[in-house]
């Protein structure tokens, strides 16, 4: 199977999950014109699915470290197998509470305050479980980029204001997302081997922790989104005749979306094998700059602040760049 061999590759590979993990975002935003995104979502994870099977059976099924996808998945221990599934359930709970609020709040608000909490919590439990790095600026960056979500969300907070527009519910729902999805990838990086060249015995190579996680992700979606579609958090209560009614467009759309953000979640943990599960989870979770530039710059969701809530904006920006940057230095 491919595996990165320095950690200069496994910092592009976090780079390319940051901008997956923080653009995938636009397809509920294309496709929730007309879609609803408790719809949405159904195709979004049969995207992650699909990618998760594809990968396997390419990069997991080809070259000379570690073992085959099919080799991989028959000798996979119980635990660690339950572990992935346990990670794809945690992580679609928070996901869908994070689509949520991206619907109600956007997105320069919603990934900055969901997914920088998530980061903040996440890089503090991952680095815990498995110390990897220099720790005092590991968290100079955390402290940075905590601060660029308090930037954030002051910045929002002024702009509502201005606009007579507040969405504490778009707030609170990133928030509880955020919290969640804190801790999904610590059960994922717990079933892993910690050599993927020379994995032990029951445990799982990045490919078979990736399929199993997306297989949990799937089962849960059952039980989650279809409670959202009885109880909506906006909206009247949806069926499964208005997700059929759906056009191939738009449902390719959302399988597009969960494509993009599994391959962000491939990237990421095979990263982890030379830069350390704190450190690739923290760099991928600099996607809340990639998200806060879409929601600005794209779909102008600060269209007319003020010049001190723009002033706040850049100060955002510079401070969540620097805090990655510390993140990168802090791994090498």
């Amino acid at each position: 199977m491919f595996i990165p061999q320095s950690y200069s590759l496994a910092v592009i590979l976090c780079i390319v999950t940051m901008l997956c993990w923080g653009s995938w975002g636009n397809t509920q935003k294309l496709a929730g014109k007309s879609w609803r995104f408790e719809l949405f979502y159904w195709d979004y994870v049969l995207g992650i699915v699909l990618f998760s099977l594809l990968l396997g059976f390419t990069l997991g099924s080809h070259g000379e470290g570690g073992r085959s996808f099919i080799t991989d998945i028959s000798q996979a221990g119980g635990k660690n197998i339950l572990n992935s599934l346990i990670g794809g359930v945690i992580f679609n709970a928070s996901n869908i509470l994070l689509v949520a609020a991206m619907s109600i709040a956007g997105m320069a608000v919603a990934f900055p305050v969901g997914v920088g909490i998530a980061l903040a919590l996440g890089v503090i439990i991952n680095y815990l479980f498995a110390p990897h790095g220099n720790p005092i600026l590991l968290f100079a960056g955390l402290i940075l980029i905590v601060v660029a979500i308090l930037i954030d969300a002051i910045a929002y907070r002024k702009h509502s204001v201005t606009q007579q527009k507040v969405s504490g519910k778009g707030i609170m729902l990133s928030v509880a997302a955020g919290v969640l999805m804190s801790l999904f990838y610590r059960f994922v990086a717990s079933s892993m081997a910690t050599d993927f060249a020379s994995p032990e015995p029951g445990k799982l190579t990045p490919y078979t922790a990736l399929f199993f996680f997306a297989i949990g992700v799937f089962v849960s979606n059952f039980l989650f989104n279809y409670l959202l579609m009885k109880k909506p958090i906006e909206g009247a209560p949806l069926s499964f005749k208005d997700y059929t009614a759906g056009s191939f467009g738009v449902h390719l759309t959302g399988i597009f979306g969960g494509v993009i953000w599994n391959i962000g979640m491939a990237m990421s943990i095979l990263a982890s094998g030379k830069a350390g599960f704190a450190i690739s989870y923290g760099l991928g979770q600099g996607a809340t700059l990639i998200a806060a530039f879409w929601g600005v710059f794209i779909w102008n969701e600060f269209k007319g602040a003020t010049k001190p809530v723009s002033t706040l904006i850049l100060l955002m920006f510079l401070a969540y760049l620097a805090g990655l940057a510390l993140l990168v230095v802090a791994g090498a």
